[in-house]
C-alpha cells in the first residue's frame, strides 16, 4: 500500500482489481481512515468488474498530516461565530482526490462517499463533471442549514471531549462506544469485531488532530445545494432509514437537488458500514455506474 503525490501532499491509497477496469473511488468520511471501506466490498466490487481504490484523506491516516497548521475552534463556530487557523477546506480535498486521479493515470471514475467523504464526491461531481462517471453519495448531506440536527446521543458522539488518558484500551472503548451511539440498529456488529477493527485502526494511526481541522473543513463548506444541482452524472443516494447523526431528512434532501438522482433507502441502517450490508452498498454503487454506461 503505496503513498503517492496528489495536491502537493501526499496520500496513502490500496488499489484492487485491474488496472484496466473502470475505476471507483472510495471516499472515507470524517477522521476515519480507509480502512473502514471494508475488504468485503472492496473484493465484491472487483468480483463486478471494476478497479477499486480507497485512501486516507489528508490529516488521516498514512497520508500526510497537517502538523502545526493549527487548529479550528469548533466550539464557536458551533455557537455561530468563526473558525479560525483552517488549513484546508472540503474543496482541498475534492481536489486531493482529483490529484490522485491524475497520479494514477485514471481519467475517468465512479465517485463512492461515505458522510463527509459523500460530500467531498458532491463537490467533486458538480465541479470536475469531465473526470465524474457516477456518483453515489452514502449517508450524507446537502448541508442544507433547515435540515433536522443529530440526535443528542449522536451529537454527543461526535463532538464530546476525548478521554484524559489515551491509551490504546482506553481509546479503543472510547472509539466503541461513540460507535454504538449511530451504529446500525438492524444490522448489529459483533463487540469483538468492534475491539478488532478499532484496536487495529488505533495501532495504524491515532491522529485526533486532525479530525479536528477535517470537521472545521465539513462545518465551513456550508451550504451545497446550488452546487448539487449542477451535477450531471448518474446519482443514488444511499441513507440509512435509523441514521441519528446524518437524518434521513439529508439525504433526501440530497437526492431532492440533483437532477434525476435515484433515492435508496436501507432499514435499519444506521450510520456505519455493517458487513451484513455489503451487497446493498455493492449494488447501490453498480446500480449507479450502470447508469452512465447507458
Amino acid at each position: 500500500m503505496p503513498r503517492i503525490a496528489a495536491n502537493a501532499i501526499e496520500l496513502h491509497y490500496e488499489s484492487f482489481g485491474s488496472a484496466s477496469a473502470p475505476a471507483i473511488l472510495l471516499i472515507m468520511g470524517l477522521g476515519a481512515q480507509m480502512t473502514r471501506w471494508n475488504i468485503e466490498l472492496c473484493d465484491l466490487l472487483v468480483q463486478r468488474g471494476f478497479r477499486v481504490i480507497r485512501f486516507d484523506n489528508r490529516d488521516c491516516g498514512l497520508s500526510t498530516l497537517c502538523d502545526g497548521q493549527g487548529l479550528p475552534d469548533i466550539g464557536a463556530a458551533l455557537r455561530g461565530g468563526s473558525l479560525f487557523a483552517l488549513p484546508y477546506t472540503l474543496d482541498t480535498m475534492a481536489a486531493d482526490c482529483i490529484g490522485l486521479l491524475d497520479a494514477l493515470d485514471i481519467d475517468t471514475a465512479h465517485l463512492v462517499g461515505a458522510s463527509m467523504g459523500g460530500a467531498i464526491a458532491q463537490i467533486i461531481a458538480a465541479r470536475f463533471p469531465e473526470r465524474t462517471l457516477s456518483l453515489t453519495s452514502i449517508m450524507s448531506s446537502s448541508g442544507n442549514p433547515l435540515l433536522p440536527p443529530p440526535a443528542p446521543a449522536a451529537a454527543l458522539s461526535l463532538f464530546a471531549p476525548l478521554p484524559v488518558a489515551l491509551d490504546r484500551k482506553t481509546i479503543v472503548n472510547d472509539a466503541i462506544a461513540r460507535f454504538m451511539a449511530v451504529a446500525s440498529p438492524g444490522h448489529p456488529t459483533a463487540p469483538e469485531d468492534l475491539q478488532t477493527m478499532f484496536g487495529k485502526e488505533y495501532d495504524r494511526s491515532f491522529y485526533p488532530q486532525g479530525v479536528a481541522r477535517q470537521l472545521g473543513a465539513f462545518i465551513a463548506n456550508g451550504d451545497r445545494r446550488p452546487l448539487l444541482r449542477r451535477i450531471t452524472c448518474p446519482t443514488v443516494v444511499l441513507h440509512g432509514k435509523n441514521d441519528p447523526l446524518i437524518k434521513l431528512a439529508c439525504g433526501e434532501d440530497v437526492a431532492n437537488n440533483v437532477p434525476d438522482a435515484q433515492l435508496r433507502v436501507v432499514e435499519g441502517m444506521g450510520h456505519d458500514f455493517p458487513v451484513a450490508l455489503t451487497e446493498t452498498f455493492a449494488d447501490a454503487i453498480c446500480r449507479a455506474a450502470a447508469r452512465s454506461a447507458r
